[in-house]
């Protein structure tokens, strides 16, 4: 039997009564007392004491501990003298050898490394790179922003480098720095346009490493996935877990991220024993048959709300964890044993972790009884230093109430979650605008006002709705400039145009679905824009254009019986009336979730398995459905 460690607070934990300010029964909790942990020396340990086992698993590519802490020294040494101790090192890589190889250098720097992802967009970046002011940028000298462009470069001999430099800031007395103790610093939707920098602690981090080998049991003989997207913090917790605990780091192909049968296969066939999923690919997997053969253990899903416990044939632990990155990854965790039945309904986000002090309070941050609704506040061990800008941290890191043990300071959450009689937390939403899409935080604004950056966009506005296949997915109304749709003009600016500008400025998760031209915008009372009646409007239009989700466009009569399934589908999952045979997939709104209910029930539908790469090459839908006639069974060969 699967075994874990408990960390479930009572319902009495100390600070809930006898304290002042405190009534008996209120909404706050502890978890059990915390066990530091160190980051780098441990990883530096496992090295010298079993320098050949396995550290990273990259395909057929195998990198002993002892290779491993080579090849980060190597770089470091490459690195010294122009990287000192609180720098930022921004990483424009990609899941690879390179990438984990450069995280430890950086680490062995004392410096601080900065995940942005392989493809963090151009525009993004220069502006990251702005605000930031990082000394190094690693990455594809062609996206570098000028900044690093005529600065000093160093190739990248790694494994997976694929031409990728270390390119050093031109003016290195410019550069920025991160407050002292920092071990890493991860990127989150800003309102103002601009993402906020999150500065999580050495000491914070480790100990929620501890925390996590404890209730995973890591350690030698292990293997963990490497899947979470680099830009998303989850990602610094999956990679040092399983270097700091003699387990094997395992690289996931880029088709699993999209595929929930092509990860279940990699699963089974790299022998992974531990894993971490975002929660919309979770999904999926969790509503199909829980494959055959996995060494699987523990599944630790977050990122955003899990809709739906594990069935009763999952053979591995399920952890719905919680926590934002402002508090270290995670902050609370709910764990579901194999075999059992967990109810129908969304599980709850469980209980603080170690160290974590969670309360729920009022709008005057009064923690409220168990049993009410109000704002999660989060103190403790776990809580990071602060974000990069001092004013955005005063805002959001505030003095914790009368009564409340264990820390001085709490983060408002924004979400709105209730503590049970049990202590037992459950999510119930956002309080503000911003919103969980494909796991990751967005602020609407920050979309606004990057299509507003276009000069054809006079103004913007971005709601948040029901994506067909479930989950929350992004809609933007966008008034073009005067000139963008004078009649004298050459050509009117299209929606398929203005969505291509705003990619560079946006991380993937944050480009709309659907992008609508309005000629105005309805306004509420009090003279805004009424966001409200702009989602009711679009909603009826889709129902209206397509009540039933499966209509098809004019001229359907002209498609073969193939095309008009790939489409129906196509449409209700994006929720795309006017989509037609000539529109791409990802263009027009999919994403890796959509892509992967559409792999589903295509399989469903047509009884032909493709694989996510393959559907994502294909140009437009007309290709998707010949392609799957060429691969029906029973198809003419050739």
């Amino acid at each position: 039997m699967t075994t874990f460690p408990n960390t479930d607070a009572p319902a009495d934990a100390p600070g809930t009564a006898g304290l002042p300010g405190l009534l008996p029964g209120s909404s706050v909790a502890y978890g059990r007392p915390h066990h530091d942990g160190a980051v780098l020396d441990l990883f530096t340990s496992w090295a010298h004491r079993t320098p050949h086992a396995p550290a990273l698993i990259d395909g057929d590519q195998v990198l002993s501990y002892a290779e491993l802490d080579g090849l980060a020294a190597d770089l470091a040494e490459e690195l010294a003298g122009r990287v000192h101790p609180g720098d930022l090192v921004g990483l424009c890589l990609d899941h690879s050898a390179a990438l984990v190889a450069a995280t430890l250098a950086v680490a062995r720097l004392g410096a601080v490394h900065l995940p942005l992802g392989p493809r963090p967009g151009e525009r993004r970046l220069r502006a990251v790179t702005e605000q930031l002011r990082p000394v190094c940028l690693i990455g594809d000298p062609a996206l570098l922003p000028p900044t690093h462009r005529d600065g000093p470069h160093r190739p990248l001999t790694a494994p997976g480098a694929a031409g990728a430099v270390a390119a050093f800031a031109a003016d290195r007395a410019a550069a920025g720095r991160a407050p002292a103790g920092t071990q890493y610093t991860v990127l989150t939707s800003g309102s103002t346009g601009l993402p906020k920098a999150v500065a999580v602690g050495q000491s914070a981090f480790g100990a929620m490493l501890q925390w996590y080998r404890e209730l995973t049991g890591l350690g030698p003989g292990e293997r963990h996935s490497l899947l979470i997207g680099v830009s998303f913090d989850p990602h610094v917790m999956e990679l040092w877990a399983a270097l700091t605990s003699g387990a094997a780091l395992c690289v996931a192909p880029e088709a699993v991220r999209w595929d929930p049968v092509a990860l279940t296969d990699w699963w089974r066939t790299a022998g992974i024993t531990v894993g971490v999923l975002p929660t919309p690919l979770a999904e999926p997997v969790l509503d199909r048959p829980w494959p055959a053969g996995l060494t699987l253990r523990h599944l630790t899903i977050g990122g955003d709300r899990l809709r739906r416990a594990p069935g009763p044939d999952v053979t591995a632990t399920v952890h719905n964890a919680y926590g934002p990155a402002e508090a270290t990854v995670t902050t609370t965790v709910h764990s579901m044993a194999p075999g059992a039945d967990h109810g129908a309904g969304a599980p709850p986000i469980g209980r603080p972790i170690p160290g974590a002090v969670v309360l729920v309070t009022d709008p005057d941050g009064r923690p409220v009884p168990r049993g009410e609704a109000g704002e999660l506040r989060i103190g403790g061990q776990g809580l990071a230093i602060g974000y990069l800008d001092p004013e955005l941290t005063a805002r959001r890191f505030v003095s914790a109430p009368d009564g409340i043990e264990g820390t001085d300071l709490v983060y408002r959450s924004g979400d709105r979650v209730l503590m049970r009689p049990d202590g037992v937390l459950e999510f119930l939403g956002r309080l503000d605008d911003q919103v969980k899409v494909s796991g990751v935080r967005i602020e609407p604004a920050e979309v606004e006002a990057a299509l507003e950056r276009d000069p054809r966009v006079r103004r913007a506005a971005v709601v948040a709705g029901q994506a067909p296949a479930g989950g929350a997915r992004l809609l933007a109304f966008v008034q073009p400039a005067a000139d963008a749709v004078d009649a004298a003009a050459v050509t009117a600016v299209t929606a398929a145009e203005l969505l291509g500008a705003v990619r560079p400025w946006l991380p993937e998760q944050a480009v709309p679905g659907v992008l609508r031209l309005v000629d105005a915008f309805p306004l509420d009372a009090n003279g805004k824009i009424d966001r409200a009646a702009l989602l009711k409007a679009e909603e009826a239009a889709t129902a209206t254009a397509a009540p039933t989700g499966q209509a098809t466009p004019a001229g359907s009569a002209d498609l073969t019986p193939t095309e008009r399934t790939v489409l129906r589908l196509c449409t209700g999952l994006l929720g795309r009336a006017d989509l037609t045979p000539s529109d791409n997939f990802l263009d027009a709104g999919g994403t890796s979730v959509t892509a992967a209910r559409l792999l589903a029930a295509l399989e469903d539908e047509c009884g032909v398995r493709l694989r996510a790469p393959l559907l994502l090459r294909q140009p437009d839908l007309r290709a998707v459905a010949r392609l799957i006639d060429e691969r029906r069974p029973g198809a003419a060969a050739g």
